[in-house]
């Protein structure tokens, strides 16, 4: 077994060394200033650059999202109805070729939303009338028959419309022209671009969560130091830089030095020599941007100076899987064909089955709207492994390899990491993990 293992590592020994166990003090941190809040610039950017071309491709005539107090729409502060109090529709529509944008507020909030400066026109809607019919006159009138609204199976970031919102809506436009159609493909088209300013932030985010996480390994202490103190080191390093969870704060980060235990919470399971840690981290800075990274660490055994030849072709087979997913992530490439890319590595290198796609978008949420790099596996294929990747793009891939432990249990290495998409193919927002972190 082990001559076996031997051998099939002698290509990556020759490109790779492992890395010492405690992390040097001093690495550089790149910080992120909280005092400076970018979203409403670059809000208004990405109306007035990314928009029209989603709408556009979109194939619809109009978008409609409705907002009000308290039960918002999810994309109300994408638009700047984050601050409504009566209901207020929000359109952006397509005449004589050009993309304009129109709301109709109760005029209570009407004032401040036009000092925003987001929308070309901002209609204040006198108390007792509805900000719906207004809209839907203004429909009519224009012939905007091709009415997108937030109303999705499959996307829950386009479908925020409620169900009474419909119900009020499809009474107004009765006997009109006008047709309703899923938002699904306006969002799609415009949340899973970013603009090259929001990927210089995650650029930043995200090499915080790389540094983060190898600093936690160095607080490690064998036999002593459990999983969830490794994510309360973590979580005191967000407190102190002040930015939030990049999911579920009670699963972020998830450390596991034990057995799989998929999406879950770092338990009070104490690391013990020879495990294998997985620590999966996300942070959210300006409360916008999110980040989604793995590090892996290993626990020498006493006298060992390196890890052991299984574990080592362990990690440089989920590694190689990740480099190749990466060398498959082109614009105009689909999803599950990097998914595919990534699953031969894996048969090749005789790992166990894992359920989980290669990678999801990432940015607004953890998983957020683009191809799933998924599917190739499956005996049905979600539409969106099917979806093509674009330039601008950001994504979390993994690279896996899973094996049996000596009990029957199944442990995986997934090898974690973010790109973008451009021209050239992907790009690294953070240098990735080449070698397995060691303990001592």
């Amino acid at each position: 077994m082990y001559k076996y293992l031997i051998i099939l590592l002698l290509p990556f020994l020759l490109v790779s060394c492992e890395i010492a166990t405690k992390v040097e003090a001093g690495n550089p941190k790149p910080e992120i200033s909280m005092n400076e809040n970018p979203w409403p610039e670059i809000r208004n950017k990405r109306i007035s650059e990314l928009l029209p071309v989603a709408l556009k491709d979109a194939g619809v005539d109009a978008w409609m999202i409705v907002c009000r107090e308290n039960n918002n729409d999810p994309l109300a502060d994408h638009i700047g109805g984050e601050n409504a109090g009566g209901t207020a529709a929000f359109l952006f529509y397509q005449l004589n070729g050009e993309v304009s944008s129109i709301v109709f507020s109760p005029e209570g909030e009407a004032t401040a939303l036009a000092e925003m400066e987001i929308h070309d026109r901002v209609v204040p809607v006198e108390r007792g009338k509805s900000a719906l019919e207004e809209a839907v006159s203004f429909i009519k009138e224009n012939q905007l028959n091709t009415l997108a609204i937030n109303s999705s199976k499959d996307n829950s970031l386009a479908d925020g419309l409620s169900y009474t919102q419909r119900a009020d809506l499809e009474e107004l436009i009765k006997g009109s022209d006008v047709r309703l159609v899923s938002s699904e493909e306006v969002v799609y088209n415009w949340l899973s671009i970013k603009l090259p300013e929001e990927v210089e932030i995650m650029k930043k985010a995200a090499a915080l969560t790389a540094a983060w996480q190898q600093e936690a390994y160095s607080s490690v202490i064998p036999g002593e130091t459990t999983d969830a103190d490794v994510a309360r080191f973590l979580k005191n390093k967000m407190a102190a830089h002040e930015v939030k969870d990049g999911w579920h704060p009670d699963q972020n980060p998830n450390v596991n030095s034990g057995k799989d235990r998929g999406h879950s919470h770092a338990t009070d399971k104490i690391i013990q020599r020879g495990d294998v840690i997985q620590t999966d981290f996300g942070i959210k800075v300006h409360d916008r941007w999110v980040t989604d990274i793995q590090r892996f660490a290993y626990v020498l055994k006493e006298g060992e100076t390196t890890a052991p030849a299984d574990i080592l072709y362990y990690w440089e087979s989920a590694k190689k899987g990740n480099r190749v997913a990466m060398q498959a992530m082109w614009p105009g490439v689909k999803g599950i064909d990097v998914d595919r890319a990534q699953r031969k590595v894996m048969e090749e290198a005789g790992s166990a089955y894992v359920m989980w796609s290669t990678g999801h978008p990432v940015g607004y949420v953890a998983h957020d709207v683009g191809p799933n790099l998924g599917g190739s596996q499956a005996t049905h294929v979600r539409p969106d492994s099917d979806k093509l990747l674009k330039e601008g793009m950001t994504f979390a891939f993994d690279g896996f390899h899973s094996w049996k432990l000596p009990n029957g249990d199944l442990k995986t290495i997934s090898v974690e990491e973010m790109v973008v998409i451009t021209k050239d193919g992907a790009e690294y927002l953070t240098p990735p993990q080449e070698e397995l972190i060691l303990i001592k």
